[in-house]
């Protein structure tokens, strides 16, 4: 064109181009500094490329525009193509794996899925929560690698259902290390010319290393998924290895499914945990906006415990905060694009087919024209109304089609992370921290550290499960009333599942208020609109295009003659995400316009439900209009319910045999137990159970391993129901449910109601508060009513049930008006957890049978009521030698290991039952000293009341001391005329030595009680090296720490 604008550019030094410009660690920031200087739009010239790079809201708007541009993949991802070959994030869209892949893939982030995600995001979020709760004021955190392990761990569980257990590991997981090498060397791959990059041996071998460690392990979660069979998983590894693409019938290849799984574990965390480091930053840095979280936090989830879904949606200023600081540095900061056609953007600059486009987010996302000249002020109110910032102003998770598909996840999950982080801490920049952004193909504050301390005396929630949602409170399940019987259609178009199951809920809570429901497919129904009753249709879009089984429905609509519909009333209700601008909502909006085109009368406004906003809530204020609106159409009376809540969870009495889930889980084996015997004292009035457990053939174990035990309820607890509700123990029944409320029962199967009790559920959970809810809403005497309301006042609650662990069982008994049906009981039962125990033996000497060592938990009960039994230590001490006992080997990534040489110095503290993984310990020295190897100094502190009494395992103690195995320290708190005594008053004499040998490189373990004795040794510990080092508090705190960091000092503990 005559007329084109000249595009600017910066500075070339020759075959560098405009290279050294460029701060290689901070090239997005860099280009931030050049778009300042030259304006919204500028040539870049790399060594062997132009770029061209666009930065305002005007040019990005129609780069945008997919009917001209489409994704490119840059040199960056090319690099990265190394390892995620040809998965979503770094395939053309005309690669065909691409799309084949998005169409397989795309259930897996629908909306339905969420709901799915979310405890065990909730099962994430809770250990994260516990590490920071057990740090001193003093600790500070390392945000960017906390907030690392979290997300990594949640995409790991949720996508694949692997455990990384980052929490429980010193070091980042391997997997880390690989992918953080090798995104910095594909970026770095980027900054050298060619001679230099070829003269890079060292940095291509350990790419190399990199890529083959990432690639063994995700070939490894495949093949061990495949090997397992069809568990009923519903993952993305799940519908990776079994989908088919629905245009082509094709599945994935093995290849692709590894790309896949990189790609999603990378994208997946990454991108995440930039996220929230950046919005713990700018939440201190801005304390109205923390005080205005903190105030949502408290309306909304209170100390209620883990946020239920619901929760979790409804805090919009959390969710604000993220966007904004999404805003700020958008955690992947550039897409790029190229031309499909020779076109023109700003009215006179050409862009020639094929030529690319990089759009840089940061800046694009600080056009004053959008967001005023404050731009680099940290406001979250600037997203109190989505719908009032311009279409492709705010492009965080990228363009159109090739925008991230996992974005609802990783929102998902941020919201929750964050507002269970504000629920529980107060946060302290300690440092005053300075905003230092490093770049690798994301962003993440560098060396970002904060320091927290608890906002409540005690925190929201122990170390429990996510909590189950209330039906009570929250579920739209409504109160029974009688049968009228007024037709009600429900049909949906979906293809990710989220307008089946809105349309499931309808239809559930239409049958709960007298309607005659029936749900189906929108193409079922092409053609055959009723004149009777209501319609009520919940639809999707797909790119545009009607849900694969809504195109003959749509097709028929549009072909409809002007008043076929005539008759029929209606109403319709759409899914979308706003982030697909273009086509959102279309397919919905086509059939309520043609519709009523067609005859057809709307009985009430079409509802539209965002997936990128408060989804729940517009669908709710939806919802509750529609019933006003079908009550007034066919003259009904929801009213004057009997009281009878709609259940998630229905039982049918039959014949028959069970197997528990449970041991499924956690790939549990059966076992055989060998020996049984008590370790205490003749006069000693505790019990604690030494174990031995005979293994299958094939199942190995190693010192420090754990053995996890699925335990079962005892009979006496078990008939307390049965009393309770007057059931026969015997009977069976079937469940049938759906959700992952119930996930945990044996569903479709007969169970006994015996065995059900024995098997799956927690039966001595202190009651939370959404069961004594139900239970007063189903209790018939207003006084007792009343009684069980009182108990939901927070004092009363934490004095009431906390402290006394007073079970929702125990409340039926002492409220026998309550007329809570069984199933409702059955449904808010938590699940029954696995119990994990320290592995008392090695295999060195006792192979393929490993030990265990049980304090057995039994005594008055807080609450009053009779004596209380711990379920596990209870079922492990009933066991007789040949009983069979499910149970698997775990190994805790704590580093709870025999040192890798014998020579090594050891200093081992464990009183009481912390003794147990030094017997194995021990037990392997005295097979090493046998096979010839020279061993290191060793130290065992061991603590009890009693030398006869609980003085666990002396003989062998005292014998391995003789041989000169290990030097035994003993204290003992409960001897007559004598002052306590604890292991740290025995460290404290000692240190001297203790120090010395830490100093020459000993290893530290420590072993039993995490809540007094572990946090006391450490304490002395500390002591004795300011003394000996004349060093200051905070000097000792840092040695201390990095004798933990370096993997020298190991911990195995718990809470009493």
């Amino acid at each position: 064109m005559t007329n084109a604008r000249q595009i600017p550019s910066p500075k070339t030094y020759g075959p560098l181009g405009s290279l050294p410009l460029i701060d290689k660690e901070k090239m997005m920031q860099s280009f931030m500094k050049l778009a300042d200087e030259y304006g919204p739009i500028f040539q870049f010239q790399f060594p062997s490329r132009v770029s061209t790079i666009v930065s305002n809201h005007a040019l990005v708007s129609e780069v945008s525009d997919e009917s001209r541009f489409d994704k490119t993949v840059g040199p960056a991802l090319q690099n990265v193509k190394a390892f995620g070959g040809d998965g979503l994030f770094t395939s053309e869209t005309s690669e065909p794996n691409w799309k084949k892949a998005h169409n397989i893939l795309l259930p897996s982030f629908s909306q339905q899925a969420m709901k799915g995600y979310h405890d065990k995001m909730a099962d994430i979020a809770v250990q994260l929560v516990q590490k920071w709760s057990r740090l001193n004021d003093y600790e500070s955190i390392q945000v960017t690698d906390d907030m690392t392990r979290l997300t990594l761990d949640t995409i790991g569980l949720c996508g694949f259902n692997y455990r990384f257990n980052s929490f429980y590991r010193e070091e980042l997981h391997p997997f880390v290390q690989n992918m953080v090498r090798g995104l910095d060397e594909a970026m770095n791959q980027l900054q050298r010319v060619g001679l230099q990059d070829k003269l890079m041996l060292r940095k291509k071998r350990q790419f190399q290393q990199d890529i083959q460690g990432m690639f063994t392990l995700v070939d490894q979660l495949i093949q061990d998924r495949k090997e397992q069979g069809d568990q009923g998983e519903d993952d993305l590894l799940s519908h990776m290895l079994k989908g088919r693409d629905p245009e082509t019938g094709e599945k994935l290849s093995d290849e692709n499914i590894r790309f896949q799984i990189i790609t999603f574990l990378i994208a997946g965390h990454e991108t995440t945990s930039g996220l929230l480091s950046f919005a713990l930053h700018y939440l201190m840095k801005n304390p109205d906006v923390l005080e205005k979280a903190y105030a949502e936090v408290d309306e909304v989830l209170g100390d209620s415990g883990v946020p239920s879904y619901k929760q979790t949606k409804q805090l919009k200023y959390v969710r604000m905060i993220l966007n904004e600081a999404l805003r700020l540095w958008p955690t992947a900061p550039a897409f790029g694009l190229h031309a499909k056609e020779d076109t023109v953007i700003g009215g006179d600059i050409p862009i020639e087919k094929g030529q690319t486009v990089m759009v840089l987010l940061p800046q694009l996302h600080r056009d004053p024209t959008v967001w005023g000249e404050d731009v680099e002020a940290f406001k979250p109110e600037r997203f109190e109304d989505m719908k009032s910032i311009p279409q492709h102003a705010f492009k965080p998770f990228g363009n159109g089609q090739r925008a991230c598909i996992g974005q609802q996840f990783a929102m998902h999950e941020a919201t929750l992370v964050l507002g269970m982080l504000l629920q529980n801490f107060k946060f302290i920049d300690h440092d005053n921290y300075q905003l230092d952004v490093k770049e690798t193909l994301t962003l993440k504050p560098e060396g970002l550290t904060m320091r927290v301390q608890p906002r409540r005396s005690q925190m929201a929630f122990q170390m429990t499960a996510p909590k189950q949602e209330s039906d009570q409170k929250e579920s739209k399940k409504e109160a029974t009333v009688p049968k009228h019987g007024t037709p009600l259609l429900l049909l949906y178009g979906s293809n990710l599942g989220t307008a089946k199951g809105v349309a499931r809920e309808l239809a559930e809570i239409g049958e709960a208020k007298g309607f005659s429901t029936h749900i189906d497919s929108l193409d079922e129904y092409a053609g055959l609109m009723p004149l009777e009753g209501a319609v009520i249709i919940v639809s999707a879009s797909y790119n545009g295009n009607p849900p694969d089984n809504a195109h003959e429905f749509v097709a028929w609509l549009d072909s409809a003659g002007d008043n076929e519909l005539q008759g029929v009333c209606y109403t319709v209700f759409g899914c979308g995400d706003r982030n697909w601008a273009n086509t959102y909502q279309s397919i919905p909006k086509l059939i309520d316009e043609q519709m009523t085109n067609k005859g057809a009368i709307s009985i009430a406004t079409r509802g539209e439900g965002d997936a990128s906003d408060d989804f729940e809530g517009q669908y709710e204020a939806w919802e509750e209009d529609l019933w006003n609106k079908l009550a007034e159409t066919f003259d009904l009376d929801f009213k004057g319910g009997t009281g009878q809540t709609a259940n998630a969870l229905t039982v049918e009495f039959v014949d028959g045999v069970t197997s528990t889930p449970l041991a499924k889980d956690h790939k549990a084996f059966t076992a055989r137990v060998s020996q049984n015997k008590e370790l205490q004292g003749g006069t000693s009035e505790r019990s604690t159970r030494h174990l031995d457990i005979k293994l299958p053939a094939g199942v190995s174990y190693k010192e420090g391993d754990h053995l996890g035990i699925i335990p079962q309820n005892n009979q006496e607890l078990v008939d307390r129901v049965l009393r309770r509700f007057s059931l026969d123990g015997n009977r069976f029944m079937v469940l049938s449910g759906s959700g992952g409320k119930t996930a945990h029962l044996p569903l479709d199967h007969p169970v006994s109601i015996s065995d059900l009790m024995t098997h799956y559920v927690e039966l001595q959970e202190p009651a939370t508060r959404a069961q004594i809810r139900e239970l007063a809403a189903n209790t018939t005497c207003p006084p007792h009513k009343v009684e069980l309301e009182d108990l939901l006042q927070d004092e009363v609650y934490k004095t009431e049930i906390l402290a006394k662990r007073t079970t929702m069982l125990q409340l039926l008994e002492k409220y026998m008006a309550c007329e809570l049906p069984f199933d409702r009981f059955v449904a808010l039962l938590p699940p029954l957890k696995a119990r994990y125990y320290s592995i008392s033996s090695s295999p060195s000497a006792q192979e393929g049978m490993p030990s265990i060592t049980v304090s057995i938990v039994r005594g008055p009960s807080w609450s009053g009521d009779g004596e209380y039994k711990g379920v596990a230590s209870n079922y492990l001490a009933s066991l007789e030698p040949g009983d069979e006992v499910a149970c698997f080997i775990s190994t805790p990534q704590s580093n709870f290991q025999v040192p890798e040489y014998s020579e090594t110095p050891v200093i081992l503290i464990g009183p009481g039952t912390g003794v147990a993984p030094y017997r194995g310990f021990l037990q392997a020295r005295k097979a090493l000293e046998e096979s010839g190897h020279k061993l290191g100094e060793a130290h065992l502190y061991f603590g009890c009341r009693h030398p006869e009494q609980d003085y666990l395992y002396q003989n062998e103690l005292e014998s391995y001391q003789e041989e000169g195995l290990v030097n035994l320290h003993t204290a003992f708190s409960r001897l007559a005329g004598e002052e306590k005594t604890y292991v740290q008053d025995l460290l404290r004499e000692d240190r001297k030595h203790v120090i010395e040998l830490l100093d020459s490189g000993a290893r530290l373990y420590v072993c039993g009680d995490g809540s007094q004795m572990a946090p006391a040794v450490e304490e002395v510990l500390m002591e004795s090296y300011e003394t000996i080092h004349s060093a200051t508090r905070e000097e000792a705190a840092d040695w201390l720490d990095g004798l933990q960091q370096k993997g020298i000092y190991a911990k195995d503990v718990w809470a009493e």
